[in-house]
């Protein structure tokens, strides 16, 4: 890690204590500390429990739109090469974005693929996964409005992710559009940008045309996947599978707290916690914890003690058991790698 990354890791790191301290201090860490203890273990196990199932029905969405571009990875291996890929997310700034590139070069050492290939295929499971998330945002406050008033909190969150889902699908359709035109013009923009840093490697000409090669490529790996619908349709339903295993997940951990909740409720916050990802910190970390209290102790009614607890088991089962897997499936690839 050179200093730049390592400033910035710092950073972001600081900047999660420094949230999970405010959360803590505004909601009483004694009491959160006290709702801990009172868990029942079996079911705080059952929570990590459906959290595996969670990151298992995505490794298979991350296999299956590998093999639909022709890159085969036995399915044991593609559990921890997609445990390493969450593991790059939550450990870089930005969520997705900070460790996309970081996943495509896992895929593409551990499959042979080229490196686009793998960054197709990572990048498509995460596209992807916001078509179930917005349609179970949709669906749980539908069901929650016919049950309860809609905050005005809730209301901004909702229009919040609609607004920035929106943005997303027209800047993807406007690149898509007009890919052609980036294919022929963006090389030639980046190539003698890059050469004037004054490394070797860097070769203006030649790095045009692999640039050229390389973006070609990776919209042709895009169209290919768009076009096989089979594999499209069962990629999106082991999506919804993981959506609703963490929404099982989180119901459990409020369980092994003595409390019931609405699924109804998580199957909204989910997702809308989420989006708290894109925060400049280690995969949204502390963001999405502070979110997800802000969104659940109006709409179910605990106490905020209790919902800070049934977070913190359920972050643990979905944030920090993947960060532990997939950093010895990284490390174990890596030594695998240079050998």
């Amino acid at each position: 890690m050179d200093e730049r990354n390592r400033r910035a890791f710092l950073i972001g790191a600081f900047g999660a204590i420094a949230v999970f301290a405010v959360l803590l201090f505004v909601v009483g860490a004694r009491s959160v500390i006290d709702t801990l203890l009172s868990a029942t273990p079996s079911l705080v196990a059952a929570t990590f429990a459906l959290a595996l199932c969670w990151l298992a029905a995505w490794s298979l969405m991350l296999r299956t739109v590998l093999a639909a571009l022709d890159v085969e990875i036995p399915l044991v291996k593609s559990f921890f090469v997609y445990a390493g890929a969450v593991f790059a997310n939550n450990v870089t700034p930005f969520g997705q974005a900070g460790g996309e590139p970081i996943a495509a070069l896992l895929v593409s050492k551990v499959s042979d693929a080229r490196y686009e290939t793998g960054l197709v295929g990572i990048a498509t499971v995460d596209v992807l996964n916001v078509i179930p998330s917005i349609s179970l945002v949709l669906v749980g406050v539908g069901y929650y409005a016919t049950t309860a008033a809609i905050g005005e909190r809730l209301e901004t969150a909702v229009g919040s992710a609609i607004a920035l889902v929106g943005a997303i699908v027209v800047v993807m359709v406007i690149v898509w559009r007009y890919r052609n035109r980036l294919i022929d013009r963006l090389p030639a923009i980046i190539a003698p940008r890059l050469g004037r840093l004054g490394l070797d490697r860097f070769d203006s000409e030649t790095l045009e045309e692999d640039l050229t090669d390389r973006m070609g490529r990776f919209f042709e790996n895009i169209e290919r996947v768009a076009t096989d619908r089979w594999r499209l349709s069962a990629v999106i339903g082991l999506s919804l599978c993981g959506w609703l295993f963490q929404t099982a997940a989180l119901l459990i951990a409020f369980a092994a707290l003595g409390q019931t909740v609405p699924p109804y409720v998580l199957l909204f916050a989910i997702p809308l916690a989420n989006l708290a990802g894109a925060a400049p910190l280690p995969g949204g970390l502390g963001a999405i914890d502070a979110v997800f209290v802000t969104l659940l102790v109006p709409t179910t009614g605990v106490p905020a003690s209790t919902v800070t607890a049934a977070v913190l088991i359920f972050r643990g089962a979905i944030y920090w058991m993947p960060v532990l897997i997939g950093g010895l499936s990284v490390s174990g690839f890596g030594v695998r790698a240079l050998r």
